[in-house]
């Protein structure tokens, strides 16, 4: 271990020191584990950073102590103490007191010296002076060599080189982040101080590679450090070996985000965003305020009232760059198999894309994306027109006119948000009326009750929508439903194939098929790359919505969709809204620990807009590990939540103003769908709206200072409590109007952020295993509850745990007594029987029996 090889091939790094292992690569990885096992060694960071070390073949001359050169780009002086303030080089050999007397005291020691090089002042020439040898010559640099020479001395210099440079970024980031408050000698050096925390700089930051000054050419050396000994490097090719004999060993592992340089700087930036801005002097930067916003075909997006500078934003795209988020959504819009947990393509933007536009994306199975999508919207447009016209009726030879969806998630969420947008617009009024449109998502009975209140079966189109066609909520709410088609039309099997509709994978077709339903025309598939949460643009929203309001309407939805998914994949980064509010819901969640967002439309046609976005964004991006499986140690994935209009105003808008901070955004329209002016008041009721729209991210911004408060008259304890901390951020959407068009963009916004911050965070934002887990214990906790309901002897109920099962026992106690009420007793109840039919429909084809489905008071019939 003592001798130092001159030649630095095959060679093991540590502490500036220089090892060969000889031939084998078990050689290799015995010094690796003796590196490991070293206390010392251990010191200088996590085995991961040091194995970086490993097989960097790049001659670098010595000096006669065998002290190895460091980088080019960052030359190092000895950490050790002179009494002369002259900086003039000493002689060969000649150390300084306080250096002989710490000379000998090991590499690590407090008190030691690292026997680096220290930055020198001024330009470096062919010749270096160092501690060791004042005048050992170095080959003369050649200008690509030259340009990469670092000026100067102190730690926050060469982290500010390497940040500049791109190079030697690691050094610079973990020497930033351990330096302490150092004090200096009258020299000019810094203390010993210093030195104890240099020597704990780890081992990656500590050393730094030459490129080949031999040759004086770069690339081979960068093909070395990526592959080396033909495209393999000797970490690659032990990370298997070294998988058994260091715990835990991470050879192999890829860099997580949060190790970057990249996002090292937007941390430290963070800190000065936190302690010395405020937004209230922000916004006076009539610069930066012109700076932060952007728009696109209508949609103007303003972010000045973010707790960011335009150094942020810059920072923030390096970070974009770094990820390669522009590869990223390349290779989602293109149809590459991103969700690779799935083994699935991502392709909702495929969902809205033009005709023209056919044989461009090609599935992950193969599929010709558009060209499917195309077929299938046409199929749904003959099959809608059919419908709306009475071409296709019932089968009681009835038009149909009432459409029940069945479905939940983003089967139910999307197109209902759709709907209210609808409800309210004025072409769609006109479109829809006569017809009715109600969503079944609950597997509460009593949704089912208020779903099918005052409905005629006779003229109910069902819409089962379930990717998979197993959703047990949907397939239970689903076969209630074809129950209640029998209950007044009888059992025919022309029933369920004149009044329900199925929209689901192709995968699920026999599923479809033996639930009764005609695949042959009221089938509409959608596929495994549309996920439920972005399915509103598939089949899954047209069906029911083109019941409704006409296909026509249902294109201008995918047609605002369409227009900014153009501007998402081609707009710079600069002005792309997409990718702004990505970018900084990564800054408020990550850096700034914002862990909350609520989404505030000024329209109370979105109602349901913020519950969509919830799921879409809380389903998505609610993970703990990487890509790579790798536990996460930053924040990702906020808690989203919302409210329409000035009603949260009088919901939670004091916790927003007074408690913890929330990110906020604010979504408004120039011109409202139905605006009202009354007799004798100055401004309209939309004014009044937007009034509170423009005012209260100011509010949320600026807030209130003690002093405003005294000038109001407050005195005493009272101005604590009327004192507004301010800072708090938001961004505020404008858009011209609420339109089907209007509401496919915001769509088409939210969507895309979801994705820009999932790329960011490094995770899967498409898949949802988080939802199994549950299902699954679900299913279990059914098959005991049937048990119990069947089992004579009423034996108690044994669960996973005594909790559950106490629980478990007493809801079977319970709702088993009022099983056996006597009927006097259960005609006082308010609810006796789960009924789901109308008296006022009964005299059309009643029933055999009472049509109850024998759900009540938790019996099985």
């Amino acid at each position: 271990m003592k001798q130092l090889m001159k030649r630095p091939r095959d060679a093991f790094s540590i502490g500036g020191y220089r090892y060969h292992s000889r031939k084998a690569d078990v050689r290799t990885a015995a010094l690796l584990v003796i590196a490991w096992l070293c206390p010392m060694v251990k010191s200088f960071g996590p085995l991961n950073t040091q194995l970086r070390c490993l097989n960097r073949r790049w001659p670098q001359p010595q000096t006669q102590h065998g002290l190895i050169q460091r980088n080019n780009a960052l030359r190092v002086q000895p950490l050790h103490m002179s009494k002369k303030k002259s900086v003039a080089p000493r002689k060969a050999g000649k150390l300084s007191k306080t250096h002989r007397a710490r000379k000998g005291r090991g590499f690590g020691h407090p008190g030691g010296s690292m026997r680096s090089q220290r930055p020198q002042i001024g330009p470096r020439t062919g010749t270096t002076t160092t501690a060791a040898d004042s005048t050992v010559e170095q080959p003369q640099l050649r200008p690509q060599q030259q340009q990469q020479q670092q000026t100067t001395g102190t730690l926050e210099e060469v982290a500010e080189y390497a940040e500049r440079t791109g190079q030697a970024t690691h050094i610079a980031v973990d020497a930033m982040e351990m330096q302490p408050h150092t004090m200096h000698h009258r020299d000019g050096y810094q203390s010993q101080h210093h030195h104890m925390f240099a020597s704990q700089i780890p081992i990656a930051g500590a050393i730094q590679h030459q490129q080949d000054t031999e040759h004086g050419n770069s690339a081979p050396a960068a093909a070395e450090i990526e592959g080396g000994h033909g495209g393999r490097s000797h970490q690659d090719r032990l990370s298997g070996l070294l998988s058994h004999i260091i715990p835990g060993g991470s050879a192999g592992r890829s860099q997580m985000i949060s190790s970057t340089p990249e996002w090292k700087r937007l941390q430290r930036h963070a800190d000065y965003i936190k302690t010395d801005t405020h937004l209230r002097d922000l916004l006076k930067d009539a610069e930066r305020c012109d700076a932060m916003f952007a728009s696109h075909d209508g949609t103007y997006l303003d972010y000045s009232r973010q707790r960011a500078t335009l150094e942020t934003m810059d920072l923030l795209f390096d970070l974009a760059e770094k990820c390669d988020l522009k590869g990223r959504i390349e290779a989602m819009v293109k149809g590459e198999p991103i969700n690779f947990t799935e083994k699935r393509s991502v392709l909702h933007t495929a969902l809205r894309a033009k005709k023209e536009q056919a044989g461009t994306i090609i599935a992950h199975d193969g599929v010709d994306a558009v060209k499917e999508v195309h077929e299938v919207l046409d199929s749904v447009r003959d099959f809608t027109d059919a419908i709306r016209s009475g071409e296709l009726r019932g089968y009681t030879g009835k038009r149909l006119r009432n459409i029940v969806s069945v479905g939940i998630g983003g089967s139910y969420l999307g197109p209902e948000f759709l709907h209210e947008v609808l409800k309210t617009e004025p072409d769609g009024i006109n479109s829809s009326l006569g017809y009715s449109l109600r969503f079944l998502s609950n597997v509460d009975p009593v949704d089912v009750e208020r779903t099918c209140a005052d409905l005629d079966p006779e003229e109910t189109l069902i819409v089962i929508v379930s990717k998979t066609f197993t959703t047990a909520e949907t397939m239970l709410n689903a076969r209630t439903m074809r129950q209640w088609l029998w209950d007044f039309m009888g059992n025919d099997k022309e029933v369920v194939r004149r009044h329900v509709v199925a929209c689901s994978s192709v995968t699920a077709t026999d599923l479809v098929k033996n639930f009764g339903i005609d695949t042959e025309n009221y089938f509409f598939r959608f596929w495994d790359w549309v996920g439920g949460r972005y399915s509103v643009c598939s089949a899954a929203g047209a069906v029911p919505i083109s019941l409704l309001y006409g296909y026509d309407l249902f294109q201008r939805f995918l047609d605002g969709a369409h227009s900014i998914d153009e501007h998402f994949i081609n707009a710079p980064f600069e002005k792309n809204i997409p990718v702004l509010m990505g970018l900084l819901g990564v800054w408020n969640m990550s850096f700034l620990g914002y862990n909350a967002r609520t989404t505030l439309p000024y329209a109370e046609a979105l109602l349901k807009f913020p519950a969509h976005i919830q799921q879409l964004d809380m389903e998505s991006n609610g993970k703990h590990v990487t890509r790579n499986g790798q536990e996460i140690d930053y924040a990702v994935g906020e808690i989203d939540f919302g409210e329409p209009g000035t009603n949260g105003q009088h919901s939670f808008f004091q916790l927003l103003h007074m408690g913890q901070t929330v990110a906020c955004d604010f979504i408004g329209f120039v011109d409202s769908q139905h605006d009202l002016c009354i007799d004798g008041e100055q401004i309209s009721s939309h004014d009044e709206l937007m009034s509170n729209f423009f005012a209260q991210p100011d509010a949320l911004a600026n807030g209130k200072t003690p002093e405003e408060v005294r000038g109001e008259g407050i005195t005493g304890e009272l101005v604590a409590h009327r004192t507004f901390q301010g800072n708090r951020p938001s961004m505020s959407l404008l858009l011209p109007r609420l339109t089907t068009y209007a509401a496919g963009q915001l769509l088409s916004i939210y969507e895309h952020r979801t994705a820009v911050q999932g790329f960011i965070w490094d995770i899967n934002s498409f898949d949802q295993w988080g939802v199994e887990l549950g299902k699954k214990l679900a299913i279990d906790i059914k098959e005991k509850l049937i048990t119990a309901r069947t089992d004579p002897n009423q034996a108690p109920v044994r669960a996973a745990n005594p909790a559950t099962s106490r629980i478990l026992n007493y809801y079977v106690a319970q709702s088993r007594e009022a099983a056996f009420l006597e009927d006097d007793e259960v005609e006082s109840l308010p609810n006796p029987l789960t009924e789901i039919t109308r008296k006022t429909h009964r005299d059309h084809y009643p029933p055999e029996g009472t049509g109850d489905l024998g759900g009540g008071a938790g019996k099985l019939s």
